[in-house]
């Protein structure tokens, strides 16, 4: 049976799929810092198999967190095998996603979250522990109809709006309002005509199968207002953090096809869910899964050792996992958010779960469930990873499972229980503390850890202290 890949992984096959699909452009995309995909075009004619070692020159100063300017010369340089038929260009447009290369040493750009992932999964090579590491994400997105915000020296609002809310059931609605509206925390799997995105996300999830994805499973998630999650078969942690931005470039575009708007953004509604990425991550050896066994939840001592890790190193995990000022909206008790650092087989309140969903060696897994779909993919899943093999190398036991509603636990119960941040200063503080098992391999950098950390504080901490917020004007206008 053949297992040639549908895609070029040459630049002569490059060519030879280009002008077989009578492609006219080249899209060269790449990920800044924060995770979001930026990119350029060229017209292929003046294209040649060159391109694949010079790259493309382009201004590192003008992205996020990058070049200073007088160091602003950058070169991305397109992975061949990264090629795609781009479904959202009117001429026909192959896409490529590039590794970012410094002009004059040729070196891998240190600041690159890609060329971090790249190193990640070379360093657990290197350790012996595991040849692959699989990571299967469930991102969960809202699919708004309107959304209207403002921010200014005299004044800030947002609202939004979709025509599946509790609060539109008493609008009139082309005269008429037919009901089948979803109430609050009650969004989970209804069906039409509550649910009234599955025909959007079927055609997302068609995209995606033309770029190569496999899906699982979607569907309409808790909150009230167009929540919902598309899951993607697990596979190894680079193929996934290059999914992840397709998955997303796929959702947000098929949404304005259907004249809606998609947000990851983890908390936008008060007083319902909000959304989160549950990450799931196996660790296996020359084709054979390494995490299960006979201990606790049928999980193996490698397992377990590695859940070990992730406890350990949970708070500063957060700083990447949960990367920004409105993910700490979300971790807070009472909405299916993991607050509580410890491992359970069923527990949803626990930052780490094991799915008993099926009794095969090859699904034993843990689910890391506190971070968010901000995040940036190559740094969340590679520094999960390392965090999991510390655990593994350091035999790090993961206590006692907690498999009680934490809800019903008493205050000297909770003060024994290590906690998730509360706050994005506190995640960051964590990772200044606790980030040595980050620079293991050099993997992580003190100089991407640093400007990491400078980065949040100046442009989110700080913007979002020192404004107002509007609800401390029905707290304190008339004090």
């Amino acid at each position: 049976m053949s297992t040639k890949s549908p895609w070029p992984q040459t630049p002569k096959e490059f060519f030879a799929f280009a002008k077989s699909n009578n492609v006219e452009q080249v899209d060269l995309k790449f990920v800044d810092m924060l995770g979001t995909w930026q990119h350029c075009s060229y017209p292929i004619y003046d294209l040649d198999e060159g391109i694949f070692e010079g790259g493309f020159g382009f201004d590192g100063s003008s992205i996020r967190g990058w070049q200073a300017i007088n160091a602003s010369d950058m070169l991305a340089v397109p992975e061949v095998s990264t090629a795609r038929l781009d479904p959202f260009h009117a001429r026909p447009t192959v896409s490529l996603i590039a590794n970012i290369v410094d002009p004059i040493t040729k070196e891998n750009y240190s600041r690159d979250p890609r060329w971090i992932a790249r190193k990640g999964i070379a360093y657990m090579k290197q350790t012996g522990i595991a040849d692959t590491c699989f990571v299967g994400p469930e991102p969960e997105f809202f699919i708004f109809d309107d959304i209207r915000f403002s921010s200014s020296q005299r004044g800030s609002m947002y609202e939004i709006d979709s025509s599946e809310a509790a609060w539109n059931s008493s609008r009139t609605e082309g005269g008429a309002n037919l009901g089948h509206k979803i109430g609050y925390k009650a969004g989970y799997f209804p069906v039409a005509p509550g649910d009234t995105l599955g025909d959007v996300r079927a055609d997302m999830v068609a995209e995606m199968v033309k770029l190569g994805i496999v899906v699982e499973a979607h569907h309409h998630e808790v909150a009230t207002a167009g929540q919902c999650e598309i899951d993607m078969k697990f596979t190894d942690l680079l193929t996934m953090a290059d999914q992840f931005l397709w998955f997303k470039y796929c959702i947000k575009n098929v949404a304005k096809r259907h004249g809606k708007t998609v947000t990851f953004m983890p908390k936008p509604i008060y007083g319902d869910n909000g959304s989160g990425m549950h990450t799931h991550m196996s660790f296996w050896k020359d084709g054979k899964p390494l995490m299960a066994g006979d201990g606790y939840a049928g999980m193996s001592e490698l397992g377990l050792h590695a859940i070990g890790g992730i406890l350990k190193h949970g708070r500063s995990l957060l700083a990447f996992s949960a990367p920004t000022v409105n993910s700490y909206h979300r971790l807070v008790p009472g909405y299916e958010a993991p607050v509580t650092l410890a491992m359970s087989q069923r527990n949803r309140s626990a930052a780490c779960r094991i799915p008993m969903y099926s009794p095969s060696p090859k699904a034993k897994r843990v689910e890391f469930r506190c971070p968010d779909p901000a995040a940036n993919g190559y740094l969340s899943f590679t520094a999960l990873m390392m965090a999991m093999l510390d655990g593994i190398q350091n035999k790090i036991d993961p206590g006692e499972p907690l498999d009680r509603d934490i809800y019903e636990m008493t205050e000297e119960e909770l003060s024994h229980t290590n906690v998730a941040c509360k706050s994005l200063t506190e995640a960051l503080e964590a990772l200044e503390q606790d980030h040595a098992y980050l620079l293991k391999g050099d993997v992580f950098t003190s100089d991407l850890i640093e400007n990491w950390v400078k980065w949040k504080r100046e442009n989110e901490i700080d913007p979002v202290r020192l404004r107002p917020h509007p609800y401390e004007f029905d707290l304190y206008y008339n004090c």
